[in-house]
């Protein structure tokens, strides 16, 4: 692996030289799942009181959404590798909170309804109407609300609306899929003066407070790594639970495609993103997270189609590839990873060795593209050229 990450960079660096200019390799995928499986180990020791609130600042129940991440990470892993100690795991914490979120079931913050992606999941493992009876009370009392603007910042797609496409899914419920498309356009088009999402760059602003005429030290559009990360990652999500003929799909199709080409083009030659995805000077250097959920986007789109696996394959091996030697150490923790925040000054700075404040969404985000990349396919690999 190391060979072909140098190869690679090799080839990005030379400008001339194509990423398809050899034939590509897709990673060993037992290697893969050895790796993740250490990651998680890791975590799963360190944190096996999962009943221990986090206390950074202040105490938060350990339902809140930075470790509802980390489970989302942790069912994806389930779900090709099922082991019983991680669906216990899981499990075992969402008893401990009785299926329930943090502020209750009338919280309209979006970072209290992520639980509800795992609860839904456990749920599909084994019914019991229990283990979604909250997260549907609170989603129905946004359903009756005439309200669409509650996602004012754009990590909120990430942890709700894939509870919305799941619930409608699983309840063959089509106001779930209605309600999420009102709050998401609104996000993306209405919210400030013209919305979060400019599809002249394929980027997303954090919130309002990062619309232009705000910029980045070298004037260009200030455009978080991890924040587009949430909203790639989310889009996945929800393109897995939408029917086929949903009206609203081409839409999500369309906003994906055109992030993927604009990620594929501001990536470093070292197969990471910069925190400033177009102010490179502006702290920047490897990041986990975002590349991480970048690694998740474009492994899920190659995985199902929608995205060109001539064009996109050779980015995304480039990115698996730091993220495998580079992020993970050797305790099997991560590095390179930026902690809680909204812009790319937070948590900063960032390196291999530092701890985050917070470190469990992003083992959860490296989980969930590790997951993708092992699911990979050798038709997945471009003809030589």
């Amino acid at each position: 692996m190391k060979n072909r990450s140098s190869l690679l960079t090799l080839l990005v660096m030379a400008g001339s030289l194509p990423l398809v200019a050899r034939p590509l390799e897709l990673p060993d995928r037992q290697q893969v799942l050895q790796l993740v499986m250490r990651v998680n180990a890791r975590f799963m020791q360190k944190h096996a009181d999962y009943t221990r609130p986090s206390n950074v600042g202040k105490l938060r129940p350990s339902n809140i959404w930075t470790r509802a991440v980390y489970y989302e990470g942790l069912m994806a892993l389930h779900g090709v590798h099922p082991l019983p100690e991680y669906h216990d795991y899981a499990l075992k914490w969402a008893e401990f909170h009785r299926w329930g979120m943090r502020d209750g079931n009338a919280t309209r913050n979006a970072d209290n309804h992520c639980c509800g992606q795992v609860y839904i999941d456990l749920y599909r493992i084994s019914p019991d109407p229990v283990k979604i009876r909250n997260i549907k009370e609170c989603m129905e009392m946004l359903l009756d609300s005439p309200r669409d603007d509650d996602w004012s910042w754009i990590d909120a797609i990430q942890m709700a609306m894939p509870v919305m496409a799941r619930l409608g899914n699983l309840l063959d419920d089509a106001r779930y899929h209605e309600k999420m498309f009102r709050m998401y356009s609104f996000t993306r088009d209405r919210h400030g003066d013209n919305g979060l999402f400019n599809p002249a760059d394929g980027l997303w602003w954090r919130d309002k407070d990062f619309v232009p005429p705000y910029r980045e030290p070298n004037g260009k559009p200030c455009y978080w790594s991890r924040g587009n990360g949430w909203v790639y990652a989310a889009l996945a999500r929800v393109l897995d639970e939408i029917p086929a003929d949903d009206p609203r799909r081409a839409t999500y199709v369309a906003d994906f495609v055109a992030m993927s080409a604009a990620l594929k083009a501001c990536q470093r030659p070292d197969g990471f993103w910069n925190v400033s995805l177009h102010d490179p000077g502006h702290f920047g250097g490897k990041e986990t997270t975002g590349t991480s959920l970048f690694v998740y986007g474009l492994a899920w789109g190659i995985n199902n189609g929608i995205l060109d696996r001539a064009a996109y394959l050779p980015a995304l091996l480039n990115a698996w590839s730091g993220l495998a030697e580079h992020s993970v150490r050797p305790d099997g923790s991560l590095g390179w990873v930026q902690g809680t925040g909204k812009e790319p000054a937070d948590g900063q700075p960032v390196s291999r060795d530092k701890e985050p404040d917070f470190e469990d969404f992003a083992v959860g985000c490296f989980l969930l593209g590790a997951v993708e990349v092992y699911k990979l396919q050798p038709d997945s690999l471009p003809p030589d050229r």
